[in-house]
């Protein structure tokens, strides 16, 4: 390098400095002014970081003092450089001496980046034009918001999510039976109306006791950090803002809180797009008295676009109150209960006719009859005729016999607003085993009981019952000598041998009370020394989280996880299929979240579920109501609140001791025959059609198969893993498809937000994921893969590079420039426009001829023929390279325009295919079911409007630039 006072440098490292000017030069460094900043700078010369600034012919520049020159020639004299050109205000030809040019000059166009010098690594340019096309990967997908939830590939879930979560402001009632994954449908919906920009802002209305599962479930599973609201955060917030609910954009509540009057009013002036309300069916109504809650909600409801419902209560458990839910849903539509009664008397004829059409059988004459009648404006005879064909192929038979069920969904019942899976539709469900283990009242507990009674004891019948049913905690309230009962608890004993015998079985052990599962740990613990750990209330999200890791650990982990009553909720430890019922909850509902985090769909084994208990007890009479009157064990039992609802008073006097053995009597009897008339009433009321059009079918399957094929795209794991290490994080391999993300000294960015300094496991491999509550799931939608992206693509990293194609069959110095164009347009996320027109590279790989040859010559090939140089010499090669270069580069953006106008184009037409398309079904069904809400109409209207002004708005912006020169050495 030569240096001369008064000459103008740039810094390689740090650009934000702005212009620098050489102020002395002394052996062998080099001082530099930065004026912009005030900063003083000094290098060794023989390897100073710097860039020398020399402008070219037809550049514009601009003076300190403001005004600019357009270049026409450059002189040099004694090093320094003087530009002679035309001033752009006067037109008058004019100097100017280097030393008076701008100070806060920067280059931030990829041209200006090449002639000054600032040449990027060759595999920067590779990462960054990858990143470009991974970003419109993602953006163009139709699978967008489902892959990157770390959830299993459940056909019916993901189904769900896909037809409701695409939809404008979805207004639904998903009420699938227990087990099925109700939060985890909603969690995929919310998922996907965020990434798709449908949604920003969520309300989430659920009963206080499920505020942190939600929490919980939405951050490990969906990467999405709602934030808890309870009446000290709204104090709290109310310091920023009026109204506290603006201070987050994503909020969980509960009923309590929005019951006040004032926090209703600001829920109710917050702007939300979408309402989430989960346990629906709680919230009591009556054409007379509605409840508070329903109140509350259904205020709610009149004023946010989307609206999602979550209830497992079948219709046939409360059909009035079924009406009240969708009421809250379309008011408009489900105004009357009668009339909708009388509706719903003609669902029967379309459930047949959906069943024979789900069949594989020739249709009946009934059957081609009904469906005539009830598709009576369309012409379904070819169908009909296809269907009944002998010797058609099989596939054409399940497309007829598909088509015809899809117009009766369109057209008849609740299909659109409410979504129901049942046990009985849905697959995959394991067997649950029960067994029970009596044993004798120990003596001490007796005492205690004994002592309480002359104390004076409970005074209500629920404490009477709760007592009885937790003879340890009254043992501990009592004993003088505060002994600890678990050293004669019988079934202590017996866990303690089961676990003995079961060494190689994962065992989930649930009891009440967090001290219990505490005393139960001590005791395997010190007195045969097994592997157990604890999960509790008391502990924090990332303690539960250790603790569910150390479990489903195959090799070293705990044999036992120990739970308090929030084991039963929010976590799912399929990997283990032998659960321990320590005592019973007093709610049905209770007892069926504890059995649910084994027996779900996905669970590989029989579910064992064992419960030692207390002979002559509350335990065993508990035991038997559930067992002999509910089939709560061994079935699910989806009206257990409204059995225990109706049964309540004469359950707690059977366990409080205070009723006789006839009574105890009477009260299996009434309860098994109420359970067999509900049971009936469901099955007899099921919607067959409903149930086809919930889980989806063959569609359904379909779905998951592309999820599951882009979760196996090696080249995508390929691209983020070199992603990463370009930008220069820390990769351990950990093992067991596991890898260990840290950020480290030498990033190419200061920080990686959303990445820690302790780091995180991560996995590209679904069920790994799954198996460990501790280890992230890495897809392209991930926060950690967006934020790497956006750090390359947002900044000028990879922007210039020069390479060298060493190949004898071309001519030395020839010359190849490749372009990097980018097609995108300014519009809110909102308008779906990345729908049609996402970001868009567009690639120009153009001979010294400036002939385009991108169409015959890929990137791959082309890339893996190249090699670096270093920054000297490419910024040399540059040089030699400009009087070629310059008119290269309009001939490249005018092959990028032509390549634009036919993206344009062809947006335009998928857009006027699609919407347009859906537009006239959705008007045609409208004369034939009033589901289809009149704002979809014109929501869809209004977006094609949109999108074609947005469309013709489409600008061009060249992105990176790499300069390629053949080499025979």
């Amino acid at each position: 390098m030569s240096f001369a006072l008064g000459q103008r440098w740039i810094s390689d490292s740090e650009s934000e400095l702005g212009l620098g000017t050489v102020v002395q030069v002394e052996g062998r460094m080099v001082g530099l002014l930065f004026p912009a900043t005030g900063e003083n700078r000094m290098f060794a010369q023989a390897d100073a970081p710097l860039t020398r600034v020399i402008f070219n012919p037809g550049d514009v520049i601009t003076s300190a003092d403001g005004w600019s020159l357009k270049v026409s020639h450059v002189e040099e004299k004694n090093g320094l450089v003087i530009y002679h050109g035309e001033h752009c205000d006067t037109g008058e030809t004019t100097s100017l001496r280097e030393t008076l040019l701008e100070h806060n000059i920067r280059f931030n166009k990829p041209q200006d980046r090449l002639f000054a010098g600032q040449i990027d690594r060759l595999d920067r340019f590779g990462v960054r034009y990858k990143s470009q096309l991974l970003r419109h990967q993602l953006a163009s997908s139709d699978l967008l918001g489902l892959q990157g939830p770390r959830v299993g590939l459940i056909a019916h879930q993901l189904w769900i999510a896909h037809e409701v979560g695409r939809r404008h402001a979805p207004r639904v009632l998903l009420a699938d039976e227990v087990g099925l994954g109700k939060t985890i449908e909603a969690g995929l919906i919310i998922h996907q109306q965020l990434q798709t920009g449908r949604a920003e802002r969520v309300l989430v209305i659920v009963p206080d006791t499920l505020r942190h599962q939600w929490l919980v479930e939405m951050l490990r599973r969906f990467n999405l950090r709602f934030s808890v609201f309870d009446e000290d955060r709204c104090v709290e917030a109310f310091a920023d803002h009026d109204n506290p609910f603006y201070t987050e954009q994503l909020v969980i509540c509960s009923l309590e809180l929005l019951r006040k009057k004032r926090r209703l009013d600001q829920a109710l002036d917050a702007d939300w797009d979408l309402l989430v309300v989960d346990e629906a069916h709680h919230l009591e109504w009556s054409e007379d008295e509605p409840s508070r809650a329903y109140q509350v909600v259904e205020a709610l409801a009149a004023v946010v676009p989307g609206v999602l419902l979550l209830t497992a209560t079948p219709d046939q458990l409360g059909h009035q109150s079924h009406f009240a839910r969708l009421r809250l849903l379309d008011p408009d539509r489900f105004f009357d209960y009668d009339a909708f009664i009388h509706e719903e008397a003609g669902y029967r004829a379309v459930a047949e006719a959906a069943e024979a059409l789900a069949g594989d059988k020739p249709l009946s004459d009934a059957a081609i009859n009904s469906l005539t009648e009830l598709l009576s404006e369309k012409d379904i005879a070819p169908a009909i005729r296809q269907i009944q064909a002998p010797n058609l192929d099989d596939e054409l038979h399940v497309a007829a016999r598909e088509e015809l069920l899809q117009e009766l969904l369109d057209r008849h019942g609740t299909g659109r607003v409410l979504f129901r899976n049942s046990r009985a539709s849905v697959k995959g469900f394991p067997k649950r085993i029960f067994h029970s283990y009596g044993y004798p009242m120990p003596e001490q507990y007796a005492t205690a009981s004994r002592v309480n009674a002359m104390m004076g004891g409970a005074r209500t019948l629920e404490a009477k019952a709760a007592q009885a049913l937790s003879p340890e905690k009254l043992y501990q309230e009592f004993d003088d000598n505060n002994a600890s009962w678990w050293k004669f608890d019988p079934r202590v004993d017996w866990l303690l041998d089961f676990l003995k015998n079961h060494r190689s079985k994962k065992v989930l052990v649930i009891a009440s009370r967090a001290e219990t599962a505490l005393a139960l740990e001590e005791a395997l613990r010190t007195r045969e020394g097994i592997a157990a750990t604890v999960f509790h209330e008391g502990m924090s999200i990332i303690e539960r989280d250790k603790a569910g890791a150390y479990f489903a650990q195959e090799e070293g982990g705990a044999q036992a996880l120990i739970c308090s009553e929030i084991g039963s909720e929010g976590r799912n430890f399929q990997f283990a299929s032998h659960l321990v019922l320590f005592d019973l909850p007093l709610n049905p509902d209770l007892l069926e979240q504890r059995i649910g985090r084994l027996d779900r769909i996905g669970q590989k084994h029989d579910v064992q579920i064992h419960l030692p208990f207390l002979e002559d007890t509350a335990q065993e009479k508990l035991l038997h109501w559930y067992h002999e009157g509910l089939n709560a064990f061994e079935l699910t039992c989806p009206g257990g609140h409204i059995l225990f609802g109706e049964f309540r008073e004469a359950l707690l006097q059977v366990l409080a001791g205070d009723a006789d053995e006839d009574d105890a009597a009477h009260l299996l009897s009434a309860t098994r025959a109420r359970y067999k008339e509900l049971k009936d009433a469901m099955e007899h009321g099921r919607d067959k059609l409903l149930e086809l059009n919930s889980h989806g079918g063959s569609k359904a399957n379909a779905l998951v198969a592309r999820l599951a094929a882009a979760d196996g795209d090696t080249a995508l794991i390929a691209a983020v893993i070199r992603l990463w290490d370009i930008i220069g994080l820390d990769q351990e391999d950990r093992g067991e498809n596991c890898i260990v993300l840290r950020p480290s000294e030498h990033m190419m960015f200061p920080t990686y937000p959303g990445l820690s300094e302790d780091g995180v496991t991560v996995t590209f491999d679904r069920d790994t994921a799954l198996s460990r509550d501790d280890i992230t799931l890495i897809t392209l939608e991930h926060p950690l893969v967006q934020t790497g992206l956006d750090l390359i693509t947002g900044s000028d990293t990879g922007s210039t590079s020069v390479a060298v194609l060493k190949n004898k069959a071309l001519p030395a110095g020839t010359l190849f420039l490749e372009l990097i164009y980018m097609a995108e347009t300014t519009a809110p996320k909102s308008s779906q426009l990345y729908r049609y027109l996402p970001p868009t590279p567009i690639r120009v790989l153009m001979d010294k001829g400036g002939n385009n040859l991108s169409a015959k010559v890929d990137y791959e090939s082309f890339d893996k023929q190249l090699s670096a140089v270093n920054r000297h010499i490419a910024s040399k090669l540059v040089n030699a390279s400009q009087t070629l270069l310059h008119p290269l580069f309009a001939k490249g953006e005018a092959m990028a325009a032509e390549a634009l106008a036919d993206l344009v184009e062809q947006a335009g037409q998928r857009m006027d295919q699609q919407l347009g398309g859906e537009l006239a079904r959705l008007e045609a069904l409208k004369a034939v079911n009033p589901n289809i809400r009149d704002e979809e109409l014109s929501f869809i209207r209004n977006q094609m409007q949109e999108l074609s002004g947005y469309l013709g708005d489409t600008q061009l912006q060249l992105d990176a630039i790499r300069l390629v020169l053949v080499s025979h050495a």
